[in-house]
Order: structure tokens, then sequence, then C-alpha cells
């Protein structure tokens, strides 16, 4: 395929799943569009929105607890919750811990629950479990090399959910401001973890329970959750007009909070993981981060293609060499591993085949808020 950029964004060909209309729009614009029509920001938007926070309250009235919000010590997470207690909500605050937290992080998870009187409760996972797997994916040779964190911090949630009987997880998510990764860079899927882990990890994983999830999160689970329980995951920045300049005033002001150094900082193994995109899959992240915040009026399009001409400052070398460390391993195993010829989740034992099979229902209940409205997005118009 020749190189083609997008008229609107600096979404190109490089970027997986991106495909082009006769007028030079991209994909992902036209997947923003939809998000928009799903989440307006005008009268009828603000009424769903009320009627979606009274929904909460109600069903938490009898509980200590109306929703659990997760955070991470980042701006988009803190100001989450900060919004969530401005509109009366009770959360209680669950952070996940893979033994990779950045210090500032945390210090602006203490700072800003303290003064918002937010009970804290977080969530370390057996480290043995969280190096083992981390090591695999580097074995396995595909981008999903935060998957580990990934599905420990969405059963972080549920698992908290499930012990408080919550019935609303509030994330920090905005994809006027996030954008969606696409699925050959980013596959979340517990089967997909355990065949991966099966082949090339060498500690056992703890088994599946309600209330202490581990490392599972397949669709049984998500059914168990959903269903069962009744649990709802609320994007609650997609239903406001999220500005990041404004949100990070806010949250300076108000709660001491303090920039961590670059996006996804929170965590220090995305220093990892950047370097790993770049130098081994050819992944700029930021072209679709960037892009949805050209689409939201957030950032020009010629300063967005001037800072991706530079290496993204998170890749830190003193990090990245500390990361490989905690890991345990030296860097010539770490580049060995690196070197092996890239994959895709498709070349292992996934759930996908059974997801595509579940297409109409999963649109209907991301369309109903049932499950977040870029599920079906994400699994079957970025791949």
């Amino acid at each position: 395929m020749s190189y083609q950029i997008c008229a609107k964004c600096i979404i190109d060909t490089s970027v997986a799943g991106a495909r082009f209309d006769e007028n030079g729009v991209c994909s992902y614009c036209k997947i923003h569009d939809r998000l928009e029509g799903l989440y307006p920001l005008n009268e009828e938007g603000k009424r769903k929105f009320e009627k979606l926070v009274a929904g909460i309250k109600r069903r938490g009235k009898n509980n200590k607890y109306d929703c659990v919000v997760g955070i991470s010590g980042g701006r988009d997470s803190i100001y989450t919750l900060y919004l969530v207690k401005q509109l009366g909500l009770r959360p209680i605050a669950v952070h996940f811990n893979d033994g990779f937290g950045n210090p500032m992080a945390g210090e602006n998870m203490k700072r800003a629950t303290a003064k918002l009187n937010v009970d804290l409760r977080t969530i370390t996972s057996d480290w043995r479990e969280s190096r083992d797997i981390k090591i695999a994916f580097l074995k396995a040779s595909t981008p999903d090399v935060e998957i580990g964190t990934d599905i420990g911090i969405e059963t972080a949630l549920y698992g908290v959910a499930t012990q408080e009987n919550v019935k609303c997880i509030i994330s920090g998510y905005s994809f006027r401001t996030e954008g969606i990764c696409p699925l050959e860079w980013n596959y979340l899927d517990g089967k997909y973890l355990r065949s991966v882990h099966k082949k090339f990890g060498t500690v056992k994983l703890r088994k599946w329970r309600p209330e202490d999830p581990g490392f599972n999160l397949n669709i049984c689970h998500i059914f168990y959750y959903t269903f069962i329980k009744g649990i709802v995951a609320m994007p609650l920045l997609n239903y406001v007009p999220y500005i990041l300049r404004d949100a990070e005033a806010i949250i300076k002001q108000e709660l001491g909070w303090v920039y961590p150094g670059s996006k996804y900082y929170d965590d220090l193994y995305q220093s990892v993981i950047t370097y790993i995109y770049r130098t081994k899959f050819n992944i700029e992240r930021r072209k679709y981060i960037y892009s949805t915040l050209i689409r939201s009026g957030q950032m020009a399009k010629e300063e967005a293609l001037n800072k991706i001409r530079n290496v993204d400052i998170i890749e830190d070398p003193k990090i990245i060499d500390l990361c490989i460390k905690r890991l345990g391993l030296n860097r010539e195993e770490f580049d060995n591993y690196l070197a092996e010829p890239p994959k895709t989740f498709r070349n292992y034992s996934t759930s996908y085949k059974y997801i595509r099979a579940l297409k109409l229902p999963i649109k209907i209940l991301s369309r109903l808020d049932i499950l977040p409205g870029i599920t079906y997005e994400k699994y079957f118009e970025t791949g």
C-alpha cells in the first residue's frame, strides 16, 4: 500500500486497521463521529448523563459506596475522581499495583483521596505472576506487552465491586482525548493471556474467584460480572466536555496534582512498552492519541506532526534499564526477545472467533451502555 495520511488527522498507513475514503478521511475519524453521536455534548446528552448519575445513586443508596473508580495517579483518573465527588457520588477509589508504579503517581493518589475524603484500596498483584506474565509476552513477540496490567486493572475493579456489592465501575477514559488503540496493537482477552502464559510462563496462575479474580477475565467472567452481578462499566468522561488543559489546572489547584512527566507515566513500565513499540513493531501510538485531540479541537495537526518527529520523552533509558532489572533479566536477554520475529494475537489461541460471532449482541449492548460504547468499535472497526 502506498503511503497515505488522513486529510483531517495524522492517522496514516502505518496505523493498523486504517482505511481511507475517497476524500482521504480515515476510518478512525469515522469511528470518532459515530461515538460523538453516542455521547453528544448537547441537551440530549446532558439529560442522558443526569439520568445515568441518578441511576448510580439509586442502585447504590443502601451501600457504603455507590461506585468504584479506578485510579492510577495520572491526570484522567484523578480528574475523574474529582468529578465523581462533584456529582455527589460516594466512590471507593481502587488502584492496581503490579510493581511498576511511578512514585510521583502514588503521591498524587494519596493527596487526591485524602483531600476528597475518599477511601483508597490498593490491589497488589502477586509479583511472581505479574513478572511471569510480562516475560511470557516478551517471549510471545506480540505488541500486547501490557495485557497483564490491563487485565489486572479490570479484574481489580470487578473484584472490589463484587466485594462491596457496587453496581457501577467508573473509568477515566474519554474517546475525545485518548481515541481507540488498533486491535492489532492492543488485544484484550483473558483466554489469550492464558494461552501465551501456558506456552511461555513458568509460574502457576491463581484460579478465578469473583472477589479475587487474579489475571482471569474471559468471556464467561465478563458475562458473570455484567449479567449475574449487574455491574456496569461507565466511561464518565465521554459524557462531559473534557478539556485536558482545563482538567489539569483544576486538579493542580484543588488536589495538588503533579504531572508525572508524560502521558502513561503513572506506570514506569510504559517506558519499556513505548521503546518496544517503536523499535520492534514500528508502532507510534501518539498518532492515534494526537489524532483524537485534533478531532476534538485540543491540538493542531501541524503541532501533532512536529511532536511525533521526536522520540517520545517517556523512553527514558535509565527507567528502561531499571524495569528490565526488576523483571530479573539482563539487557542481552531482553534484546534477544526483541530480536524475535514480530507476531500478533492471531498467532495464539484467543476468544476472537467467539467475539466475532457475538458481533450483533455486542453492538446492541455497547449502544445501550451495558458495555462501554467503544467495545464494538474496538473489536469490529479497528481490526
